[in-house]
Order: structure tokens, then C-alpha cells, then sequence
């Protein structure tokens, strides 16, 4: 599972809701079969931008069981894992049940644990499951590279390392340390802005949001990135992922939301999103589609 996951591009299908918030399965599973008709090698069941934070741990199994069933075993299913111990271990024994391929260990809720806490939250949750598991160090989830050195050597299947933090000398730190250890993930927010560089430090693959929209141009992207092309990646920075990014920084919580708005400026809508977050506002829809509009020209025509 982990180096299949490496060898391509990942995304996270947005989960859909119905006009009373709940978890809408049909569309869903429908965005998931039209994700698959395009080369993704692997996909974030209730993940970041499946809104995990909003989901009940029933509502999470419940997602991640919709795509095991929509993918049938045609690529991994990597299913959202977090909140404290106890609770993130009920949640990777019942991805395991539901079928998952390998679980994403997404930071503890609200405290801030030192090394030796973290290690044993992540080492209870591999030690749930058979599954592989990958660590996403971000925000108050961070570990070091003495302590993940020890957490691999003691469990086989904590296989991956999503980075969200972008520091990179402890990138750089982990990775001389790991080697091929581990596969490398880029996880910060709108990855393709990191995409190059990353590579450099071994990170082969990263979860694309903008792949639940614009599949064909974030492959297209992907591939520039993976053959070294910085000029095409530079251009297409400058021309969609710069603009889409100054969308996004206008709220608080818009990395999640303006993925669903551009689901809705393609036709497929996904629902809103559930408070706490916010949707955009009509007048930054009209500006996404225009954004979209352009690029897709350019893709078709490319």
C-alpha cells in the first residue's frame, strides 16, 4: 500500500452532505467512481478536507465504508483516524472492519503532548491495527525524528509521514534519518505550491484537494512536477494556483470550503459545508469559476 501510494498522485474526496447536513451516500460514491476514472493512486476517506473534524466517529465509518465499496479494491482507501487515544483507536479497528487499506493518524484533539505522549498515542493506534498507518505531523501533532525513529523500529506498520508543518529542516532531519524507510506525503495546505521542492526531500506524492475538480489539470500538474518541469510548474503556480490561493486566504477556513465551491462551478456539487466553516460568498464562486474557466481552456487545449 505505501509505495503504491508513493508512485502517484493521492486526493480526498470532499463528503457530501444533503440539505440537512447529513452525510449524503449516493453522490458521494458517485464523486468517488468519477475520481477513479482518472489515475489517482490512492484515496483520503474522511480526511482533511472530508471534513473529519465535523464528522462523528459513526459518520466517519460510515464515509469510509462508501468508498471501500465505490473503489472495490482498484486503488488503496486511506481512512481519517484522530481525536484522543481512545477514540482513534475505536476508529482504525472499524476502518479496518469496513475493508481500509491503511489508516491517516491525523494530530490529537486540543492538547499539546511532548514526544513521549505523542509516540504512545501513535503507537496505540498502530498497534490497533494491521492496517499501515501514516503519521500527518501537523499543528500540535508534531513529532521528531529520534521518536518516529523509535516508533518505526518498534511497529512495522507505521509505513508513511505526511508532512503539514513545512518545516524543512526537520523535514530534511527526518528523511536523512528515514530514508526509504518511510513513504513521504505532502500535506501542507494546497500542496502543489510546496510540490517541487518537496520532491527534493524525498516527497514523491502529496494529497491533492484540487483533484475533486480540475482531476485532469492536477495531473497534468503533477506530472510536470515528478519530470522537473519547473518551468510548465512556475507557469501554472503563477496562473492558478497563486490566484486560487489569495481566494482562500480570504476566510478563515476556506481550504476546505472553496474545494466544495469548485465542486458546485463544475456541476457537481457536493452541500455545504457544516459550521464551524463557512462557504464562499456568491461574488468569490463567480470569481472561482472564472479561475476554472481559464485553466480548463488551457488544459483542453494543452
Amino acid at each position: 500500500m505505501a509505495k503504491r501510494i508513493g508512485s502517484g498522485l493521492l486526493s480526498f474526496p470532499v463528503t457530501h452532505f444533503d440539505a440537512q447536513l447529513q452525510f449524503d451516500e449516493g453522490p458521494y460514491r458517485e464523486h468517488c467512481a468519477w475520481m477513479l476514472e482518472h489515475d489517482v493512486a490512492g484515496l483520503f476517506s474522511a480526511g482533511g478536507t472530508g471534513e473529519f473534524f465535523s464528522l462523528t466517529p459513526a459518520e466517519v465509518a460510515s464515509v469510509v465504508s462508501a468508498a471501500v465499496a465505490e473503489t472495490a479494491g482498484r486503488v488503496p482507501v486511506i481512512a481519517g483516524c484522530g481525536y484522543g487515544t481512545a477514540i482513534a483507536v475505536e476508529q482504525a479497528k472499524a476502518a479496518e472492519t469496513s475493508g481500509a487499506d491503511g489508516l491517516l493518524l491525523l494530530p490529537p484533539y486540543l492538547m499539546t503532548a511532548n514526544q513521549e505522549g505523542l509516540s504512545e498515542h501513535i503507537e496505540a493506534v498502530c498497534r490497533a491495527t494491521k492496517m499501515g498507518v501514516i503519521v500527518y505531523n501537523r499543528d500540535n501533532g508534531v513529532i521528531k525524528e529520534d521518536a518516529l525513529e523509535r516508533l518505526c523500529d518498534r511497529n512495522p506498520n507505521l509505513v508513511g509521514f505526511k508532512d503539514g508543518v513545512g518545516d524543512i529542516e526537520l523535514m530534511m532531519r527526518i528523511y536523512g534519518r528515514m530514508g526509504d524507510r518511510l513513504t513521504y506525503i505532502g500535506g501542507l495546505p494546497t500542496a502543489e505550491t510546496f510540490a517541487a521542492p518537496y520532491l527534493e526531500m524525498g516527497v514523491t506524492t502529496y494529497s491533492s484537494a484540487i483533484f475533486n475538480f480540475m482531476p485532469e489539470w492536477a495531473l497534468a500538474f503533477y506530472k510536470s512536477v515528478r519530470a522537473r518541469d519547473l518551468m510548465t510548474v512556475r507557469e501554472q503556480l503563477n496562473q492558478f494556483v497563486l490566484p486560487y490561493i489569495a481566494l482562500r486566504n480570504r476566510n478563515q477556513g476556506y481550504a476546505v470550503s472553496i474545494v466544495k465551491a469548485g465542486m458546485e462551478v463544475i456541476g457537481r456539487p457536493a452541500g455545504s459545508v457544516r459550521p464551524p466553516l463557512t462557504n464562499l460568498t456568491d461574488e468569490e464562486k463567480q470569481q472561482l469559476a472564472a479561475l476554472v474557466s481559464a485553466v480548463s481552456r488551457q488544459t483542453v487545449a494543452a
